[in-house]
This record gives structure tokens, C-alpha cells and sequence, in this order.
């Protein structure tokens, strides 16, 4: 038995004994308990992220360091009709300074002067800027220490950025990408394209009418981060503007604007204008589309507050705050929008057209003109003192006769001929795309208050006002068989890739006209350009239909005038309608029509051939008209008898409460 072996003891034999049933049922309720806690614990955090999670997000964000900046979007584009921008904005870096960074929370001034002196290097910014901001503003991480860097510049100091060998201690100094808005052709079509301010912000023409097509949206680049964690930023980019399509064709506006600027070149003088102003419409009359708009004095879109081209700098500095601001708003006003006048002949076709249309006229009328018409006891002059003799509807608008025209407005009535200056659409807003039209309802005679006097003055242009858009959108119908399009400037809406989004259709407001009528104006139109008051504008190879306009102005008897000339090509079948007016050409007389006439034939000379309008070769049809030619006559003032008592001017007739819903098609929204 000593020889026995004695047996090990296990170690381990604690791990495999059994637990007895008493304390198995302890751990069993041990571990629910414990499952029930997780259970009511992971309820209550999802109660608490539910019901107060931003309240405490914004605790937890309230004690980190929150980092945002905003990314500027880039406003859209205003081109032509072919693609060339007219309009554009150019990315340009504001130079931005991080106090706090700079001086280490205000720990260290290491970094102070390294940071200086490369401001001062690449910016041209002054020490004394930053030490006011470190004394005033110690804390503060965002100063806009100079604005429009350009690409240049802003890689120079990259350059210098990047650079930590040379430069380790420049420290707080980033640049912000922003926006600047440019104008490549500086004063082409100034009043129409307008101009922004105050950011993005259009102030006239296209840029205001359409500012929230071209206007985008900002992104903006956040994160926080505190001294424990990295940094994490998320990038919300900006939504850019879209772009505007104008009808306008830069070629054919630079056309225009040349022969203005050329015109009043060549009669300036004294410190004087060549003219009050000269204006310039082309339209395709089968769309409405205004293909050219321009007056002048215009002004450079880049730098829209310099008057120097009417004032010295003596004068500008003697003016009041007021005064100069007066001065500018008449230099942006759109004359051709927002000005109303007397027409004087050009609106004798929408008489002779009224007569045709009301069956009053028939065309085959014959008059006599013997130099004046007595209304009421009172003689009212023709033109052509002498007299024109016996005529036919076709002479007295080829003439340009008062006496005739008097005698077919007789005819008419006050009822039918003021029915018809609204159905022209005198008195009425166009619906131009552009902002600032002129109310002009006030400017016209109903039937109840038009004398046979006011009726005989009316039937030739004088004693009522209309402005050029007016004028030439009822032109345009009286000679495309009688089709009143809505005149507008812009054709299509894209987005920044050239995307279209919107296309702007001609609108066809209302019928102005028979074609009948519509094709017998445009014969006496012919006469016009063949063997009466126009036919020094006469362009060879083209077929033109024309009439001129001299219209004294109020007050009258000062010798003032405002001379016009509304003509469309070819005359049997029109693919354009163009318009000029010169308002008090510079010269000894300015009842002088050979002044319009001079300007517009240059203007259609280079016009027609650039518009490939279809010349007299080409055509397959042509009016044919008989008529004896006149020669150069003297110019009469009508009203040389008697004593005017109209009493509109010329000038602005804005209406400030008047705001049309300009881009409702290119938005997609439509009027109730």
C-alpha cells in the first residue's frame, strides 16, 4: 500500500463543478435585469434624439468652433441673338484676413509683420489697415481687406502661399472667389442691356427686367471642428444664373450706333450735341423682335456715372447731389421706351389706314390741297405752302400733304379715328420686355373731348404723343398684313451650360389691319421712296416703302423740331422695319428733313446687305406706283395762323406704379 501513488488535484475543477439550481436562478435574473437596462437605456436615447436632439446638437455645436463661408454664385450671361456675351461676369477674389490666425488668438506676434509685408506686396495694402483691425477687432476671422482682385494677382499670392521655405510665417490671409460684372462692347446698346449695382442687382433694361433669370443661388462650405477633432466641412455649391438670349444682333447694333455716332460727330459743335438725342429702332415686323435699339448720348456700361460726354468736370462738381442724380437717371432713361412726342406724318398712314378699315375711305378719293384748311374759322397750313393741288389718297402720303390728311380725319370722325389710335395701339402699354414704359393714355383725345380742330391736327401727327415702340409695333402691323406682334428683346432663356429652358414665341396681340388695307398702305409707302418726301434715301437694289415726319415741338414757335423716318424692306413683302428720329439736330434749321434722311440711308446701306434683305433683283414681285415728283419744298408750320392749346411736351412719361410681369414665360409661371 506505501507504494500507492497519491492523486493530483485539478485546478481547474471550480470551472466544470455545477452550479447549484439556487444561484443558477440568481444569474438568469441577474442577466434580464441587466437586458431590461440596456433595453430602457437605448429607448430613452432614441426618446431623447427624437424630442431634443437639435436643442442639444446646437449645445454640443455652441462649444466647438463653427467654420462657414459662402460661395458666390455667378450671375448669367446676356448674349445676342447669334451667342456673343454683351454681358458677363468675370470671376475676380476678395482678399480676406483671419485675425485670429494671424496673431495666434492673440498668444504670438510672429506672424504680424511676415503677414504685412506680403499685403503690402501682392495687394498694395497698408500696415496701418491691419494694426486698427489687431486693436480694434483681435478676434475677428473674416475682414474683407480689398475687393476684385484679378487672376493675376491672386496667383501671385498663391504662389507666395504655397511657399513655406521662403515665407514659413505668413499666416490668416485667404482669398473668397466672388463675381464682378463686365460689359465687353462698354456703351453698345447701354439702355437696353442696362447695368447692375450693389452686387447683383440689375438697375435698367434686360439686367432689371430680368434679374431673377440671371440671378442664382450662393452655395455656401461649412463645418466645425474643436481641439480635439479634424476639421470636416461639407460643400453646398451655388446654383448659377441663367443665361438671356436678346433678339438684339451686335453687328447690326454696331452698325447703328456708328451712323449715330457719325451723324452727331458731324454736328456738334459750340460745346454742343449733335443732336438732343438721336434714337434707332430695327424690329422684324413678322415677330416683333427688336433687332437693334439705340440712342444717343448713351453711356459706358462699365462705368455707367461718368457724364463727362455732356459735363466738364467743372460742371459736375458745381452741381447739387440732386441735380447730378437727375442728371444721371435722364442719361439711363430708354428713350425709345420711356419718351413720348408728337409724331408728326409718320402716323398719316394709321390715319389713312383707320379710313380704309372703317370704310370711310376707299382709296379712290381725290383731293385738293391749296397751301391750308379752314377748321372752324382757323387756317391750318399744309407743309408745302404752295399748295399741292389735286391729289389721290397715294400723292397726299407720298407728299406728306396736311390738307388731305385733314380732310379724310373730317371724314372719319372723332369716334373711328380715336377707336383706332387705341386699335394701333396709341395710348396702350406694348408689353415690352423692358422696364420704365411711358403711360401715355392722358397724351390722347377721346371722341368726347376732340374737337374738329384737335381731330385735323391729330390726322397728321400733332397734338397727341406716342413713343417710338409705340409707333414702330404699329408700323410693323400696318405693313405685315395687319399683325400686331407684342415687341419684345429677348428670344430664349438657358441654363449655364446652354441648355434652353424657355423659348420666347412671337405674341400675337391683336389684328390691326385687313390685308387689303395692309397692302394698300404699303403701295403709298412706295410712293414715298419713288417720287415723294423720301426719295433722297433711296438705297439701290432695294424696294422701300418710307414716310418722313417733322414735328413741331411745344412750346411752339422756339424753332424746335423732332424729325423722323419709319421705313420697311422689301416694301411689297417686309423683312424689317427700321425707325430714326433725331430730336433737335444741331442746326441752323432743324425743320431740315434731309437730316434724317441723310442719317438713315447711311444706316440701311450697311443694314440691308449685313441683313441679307431681299433686293429688288431677287424679288419675285415689286409694287408699281405712278406719281409726279415734287422736288425740294419749303417747310410751313401748320399752326402759323393760330394759337396752339395742346399742352403735352415731349419727354418722360415713366409711370412709376406700372410694373409689367416681365419674365413670367421665361420662369415658367403663368398669369391668372
Amino acid at each position: 500500500m506505501a507504494g500507492r501513488k497519491k492523486k493530483r488535484r485539478n485546478r481547474f475543477e471550480f470551472l466544470t463543478r455545477k452550479f447549484p439550481l439556487r444561484m443558477q436562478r440568481k444569474l438568469v435574473m441577474l442577466f434580464m435585469a441587466v437586458i431590461l437596462a440596456f433595453v430602457v437605456l437605448i429607448g430613452r436615447i432614441t426618446w431623447i434624439n427624437a424630442t431634443r436632439g437639435s436643442s442639444y446638437t446646437k449645445v454640443v455645436l455652441d462649444q466647438q468652433n463653427y467654420d462657414s463661408r459662402v460661395i458666390a454664385f455667378k450671375r448669367g450671361d446676356i448674349v445676342d441673338r447669334n451667342g456673343t456675351k454683351m454681358a458677363t461676369s468675370e470671376r475676380v477674389y476678395n482678399v480676406i484676413l483671419d485675425v485670429a490666425v494671424m496673431t495666434n488668438n492673440g498668444d504670438s506676434n510672429d506672424y504680424i509683420e511676415p503677414t504685412k509685408a506680403v499685403l503690402q506686396e501682392c495687394f498694395g495694402i497698408e500696415g496701418s489697415v491691419v494694426d486698427n483691425l489687431i486693436e480694434e477687432r483681435p478676434n475677428s476671422q473674416y475682414e474683407i481687406l480689398a475687393e476684385g482682385i484679378d487672376y493675376e494677382t491672386a496667383q501671385k499670392f498663391n504662389a507666395i502661399d504655397e511657399d513655406d521655405e521662403n515665407y514659413p510665417d505668413v499666416r490668416g490671409i485667404w482669398l473668397e472667389e466672388d463675381y464682378t460684372r463686365s460689359y465687353p462692347y462698354g456703351s453698345m446698346a447701354s439702355d437696353v442691356i442696362g447695368f447692375t449695382y450693389a452686387g447683383n442687382a440689375g438697375a435698367i433694361g434686360i439686367e432689371s427686367a430680368y434679374n431673377d433669370i440671371l440671378n442664382g443661388t450662393d452655395g455656401r462650405e461649412y463645418g466645425y471642428f474643436d481641439s480635439d477633432s479634424s476639421l470636416e466641412r461639407t460643400v453646398k455649391p451655388a446654383r448659377n444664373g441663367n443665361t438671356v438670349v436678346s433678339t438684339i444682333d451686335v453687328t447690326l447694333q454696331n452698325i447703328v450706333e456708328k451712323c449715330i455716332l457719325d451723324f452727331n460727330e458731324a454736328h456738334a459743335g459750340d460745346g454742343e450735341l449733335g443732336s438732343k438725342n438721336t434714337a434707332v429702332m430695327i424690329m422684324d415686323p413678322n415677330t416683333g423682335e427688336i433687332l437693334a435699339e439705340a440712342s444717343y448720348p448713351n453711356f459706358d456700361l462699365n462705368n455707367p456715372r461718368d457724364l463727362s460726354i455732356l459735363y466738364s468736370d467743372e460742371e459736375w462738381q458745381a452741381m447739387s447731389e440732386d441735380d447730378q442724380v437727375q442728371a444721371m437717371n435722364d442719361l439711363w432713361r430708354n428713350f425709345c421706351v420711356s419718351d413720348a412726342y408728337e409724331p408728326g406724318s409718320t402716323a398719316k398712314p394709321f390715319t389713312i389706314a383707320a379710313g380704309l378699315e372703317s370704310g370711310k375711305l376707299t382709296g379712290n378719293e381725290t383731293y385738293y390741297c391749296g397751301g391750308s384748311k379752314n377748321v372752324l374759322g382757323t387756317d391750318i397750313s399744309c407743309a408745302h405752302k404752295e399748295g399741292h393741288g389735286t391729289e389721290t389718297v397715294q400723292d397726299a402720303l407720298a407728299y406728306s400733304c396736311n390738307v388731305a390728311l385733314m380732310d379724310m380725319a373730317l371724314a372719319i370722325g372723332p369716334d373711328d379715328f380715336t377707336r383706332y389710335q387705341h386699335i394701333f395701339g396709341f395710348g396702350e402699354y406694348t408689353g415690352i420686355d423692358l422696364p420704365g414704359e411711358a403711360e401715355t393714355s392722358g397724351l390722347l383725345y377721346s371722341a368726347d373731348n376732340m374737337t374738329d380742330i384737335d381731330l385735323a391736327t391729330n390726322s397728321f401727327g400733332q397734338n397727341f404723343n406716342v413713343t417710338m415702340t409705340q409707333l414702330a409695333s404699329a408700323f410693323c402691323s400696318l405693313v405685315n398684313g395687319g399683325y400686331y406682334y407684342e415687341p419684345h428683346v429677348v428670344k430664349q432663356i438657358q441654363d449655364e451650360d446652354g441648355n434652353v429652358i424657355e423659348t420666347k414665341d412671337p405674341v400675337l396681340l391683336r389684328k390691326t389691319v385687313s390685308s387689303e388695307t395692309s397692302s394698300m398702305i404699303k403701295q403709298y409707302l412706295k410712293a414715298t421712296m419713288d417720287y415723294g418726301t423720301g426719295q433722297s434715301a433711296q438705297v439701290e437694289g432695294y424696294e422701300i416703302g418710307a414716310k418722313t415726319g417733322t414735328a413741331e415741338k411745344l412750346p411752339r414757335g422756339n424753332g424746335n423740331y423732332l424729325l423722323s423716318y419709319i421705313a420697311c424692306a422689301p416694301a411689297s413683302n417686309p423683312e424689317v422695319v427700321i425707325y430714326v428720329v433725331i430730336d433737335e439736330p444741331n442746326a441752323d434749321v432743324q425743320a431740315d428733313s434731309s437730316l434724317v434722311l441723310g442719317l438713315s440711308k447711311a444706316i440701311m446701306e450697311e443694314a440691308f446687305p449685313y441683313l441679307g434683305i431681299t433686293t429688288i433683283a431677287e424679288s419675285q414681285e415689286t409694287l408699281q406706283t405712278e406719281g409726279e415728283a415734287i422736288g425740294e419744298t419749303e417747310y410751313t408750320d401748320y399752326d402759323e395762323n393760330y394759337e396752339e392749346t395742346y399742352n403735352n411736351p415731349d419727354g418722360s412719361y415713366i409711370d412709376e406704379n406700372y410694373d409689367p410681369d416681365l419674365d413670367d414665360w421665361a420662369s415658367g409661371e403663368t398669369q391668372e
